[in-house]
């Protein structure tokens, strides 16, 4: 067995799961770049998967692999730089194991991210919202999950993997009402709740019953609903609410347009961006800077406080014959 195999299991188990403690989501995703990345450099070097070394790895095949990824499987942008940085992560392991792979490895770790454009976040207004709120009906067991699901993601701003991830324990509704949460890069934050969001947590959860272990949001079954389930759910009360308001046929949405959402109606609140970055559990506030470019409303308001330009309109008319002939020759 080649040097590859160890490290790639040393990298996944000891790495990533028993050092970082990355999330179940993110092994995923490493695990199947590997896949992918392994199939294809066993069918360009004619060796099994298991017999690859570093040297089969080099930069030229990792950037075959990159192209193949767009061109054969029809994945974007993003989708590439994601795999790109999972394979970088396992170089960078490699080269503190395994120096003498280091002139591979240093090619490998200068290949580039790929430049994409940078989509403006959707969101939904507060009229789509309310569509959305109303959809599911409260008459059933699963509505009435549902509708207390949908109104603490668009309150909190949870990312979806967190939402599903929700135990009894997690939600607190004395004074001080919050959920607790265990985010992104395992970090523990603390987000409140509204009064409105605690008397519809208060109605579920006396329904609902349960120990503290049990999921907040289960399905018929008992277990915890999956990230693809709360994404088709969210699909077909989107459909619904589309007939009551039309502009929500315009939108495609997902769990994570509840999380732009709420940190939309946080932004319209007034409040710093510097307070949305610990709501949301950003680590960087740059990456809350995108709420402020997609907000047309803010940007209206700025526009309104500035000074009116003193300028008059019309065409402008050089005062020279000669130099309106050069301007007029074309």
């Amino acid at each position: 067995m080649s040097l590859l195999a160890p490290t790639l299991q040393t990298f996944l188990t000891d790495r990533l799961i028993r050092e970082r403690q990355v999330s179940p989501h993110t092994i995923r995703s490493y695990r199947d770049t590997m896949r992918l990345l392994l199939g294809f450099a066993a069918k360009h070097t004619g060796k099994q998967p298991s017999k690859l070394s570093f040297d089969d790895l080099d930069a030229p095949l990792i950037g075959a692999f990159l192209d193949h990824l767009e061109t054969d499987r029809g994945c974007g942008a993003r989708t590439r730089n994601a795999r790109l940085a999972a394979i970088r992560a396992l170089f960078r392991h490699a080269a503190l194991c395994h120096p003498e792979h280091a002139a591979v490895i240093e090619h490998v770790l200068q290949i580039p991210l790929k430049r994409h454009d940078r989509t403006l976040v959707a969101f939904l207004t507060e009229p789509e919202l309310d569509a959305l709120l109303a959809t599911p009906d409260r008459g059933t067991w699963t509505g009435r999950r549902d509708h207390a699901l949908l109104i603490l993601a668009a309150q909190t701003g949870l990312r979806a993997a967190e939402l599903v991830a929700l135990k009894l324990a997690d939600v607190q509704l004395g004074a001080g009402a919050h959920i607790s949460t265990l985010g992104k890069g395992r970090r523990q934050r603390i987000t409140p709740l509204t009064k409105a969001t605690v008397t519809t947590l208060n109605t579920w959860l006396s329904e609902r019953g349960g120990s503290d272990d049990d999921p907040l949001f289960p399905t018929r079954a008992g277990t915890a609903l999956t990230r693809d389930a709360l994404a088709r759910r969210l699909t077909k009360y989107a459909a619904a609410a589309g007939t009551r308001c039309p502009s929500l046929r315009e939108k495609n949405i997902t769990p994570h347009i509840l999380r732009h959402t709420a940190a939309m109606r946080l932004l319209h609140a007034g409040i710093d961006t510097s307070v949305i970055a610990l709501w949301l559990g950003h680590q960087q506030i740059q990456t809350t800077q995108i709420y402020i470019h997609a907000d047309l409303t803010l940007k209206e308001r700025a526009l309104a406080r500035t000074t009116p330009l003193d300028s008059k309109p019309g065409r402008y008319r050089p005062p020279d014959k000669l130099l309106r002939f050069l301007e007029e020759l074309c």
